[in-house]
């Protein structure tokens, strides 16, 4: 926590493969400009345990936004803005809907769900979504990923893949390599990107953005990176026909993680939307 517990409160929610940390750069400027700044490590990830796949309690989003509610009830005891970075996007919204008393505003950065570009279907029948639920599973725990993992974080492939997060190569440092690298190391790193695998292609279809984006109530900030190269900017247009009265920024030459590659630009975009909400600090300059 970074703060005065008296401001305001904001949460940081991070995305796919990274962590708590990987705000790095913003947590202090936001607590300046007078928020409460928590980040939070989901299940699975950073310093968090990494549990496996459970049929009762699958690893997708719905558990996660369960777990922020509850650090949001216990840890922050009041409600609070929520920032999110792609998986910590979707998990912010899905907070937001299933627990709207404890959510005052999203900011999404960007809001990734492959969901948004599959056209719907009729339902299918139960023993077809029975037997695809069955290959789903076979399929994850097939993959070799006890080899994978270890593979991907002791290679240059870990390098490979942050830089195609990163529009700026310069941004991709031994810090943030590290911050990947290390709970990847952890024994049950593979577990638990198995378990999110499963838990995550199984989710049913009020749990995807597209359904969720219908039902939120609070406002929404959506910020794309114009050079985001793991999910294009295209998708961002997908939003506004789920929420027409969201905000979405494009934030020029910048990649999937905006918040860490100019995070000046980012903090002053939040703070200058946030200050349009009830109840919100003045922004200084310098945050």
């Amino acid at each position: 926590m970074l703060g005065d517990r008296r401001d305001p409160a904001l949460v940081l929610i991070h995305g796919f493969g990274a962590a708590s940390g990987h705000w790095r750069h913003n947590a202090a400027g936001l607590a300046r400009a007078g928020w409460c700044v928590y980040a939070i490590d989901l299940l699975g990830f950073g310093a968090s345990s990494q549990p496996g796949h459970h049929h009762r309690s699958p690893l997708d989003n719905r558990l996660w936004a369960r777990q922020l509610q509850a650090f949001l009830e216990e840890v922050v005891e009041a409600p609070a803005v929520l920032v999110g970075n792609s998986l910590g996007s979707l998990v912010a919204l899905t907070c937001a809907v299933f627990f709207p008393a404890w959510v005052q505003a999203v900011v999404a950065a960007p809001l990734p769900d492959p969901t948004l570009l599959m056209p719907l279907r009729r339902r299918r029948p139960r023993w077809r979504r029975r037997l695809g639920r069955h290959g789903v599973v076979w399929l994850c725990r097939l993959l070799p990923l006890e080899l994978l993992v270890p593979l991907i974080v002791r290679t240059p492939l870990l390098s490979l893949g942050l830089h195609s997060a990163y529009s700026d190569p310069q941004a991709v440092d031994g810090e943030l390599r590290r911050l990947v690298a290390q709970p990847a190391r952890r024994s049950g790193a593979a577990r638990a990107l198995r378990a999110m695998s499963i838990g995550m292609a199984l989710r049913p279809r009020a749990a995807t953005a597209a359904a969720l984006l219908r039902r939120m109530q609070q406002p929404l900030l959506v910020l794309w990176g114009s050079e985001d190269r793991l999910v294009p900017v295209q998708i961002s247009e997908r939003l506004r026909v789920h929420k027409p009265d969201l905000q979405l920024n494009l934030l020029p030459r910048l990649g999937h993680c905006p918040h860490d590659e100019r995070p000046a630009l980012f903090n002053q975009t939040v703070l200058q939307w946030l200050c349009d909400r009830p109840g919100s600090p003045r922004a200084p300059a310098d945050a």
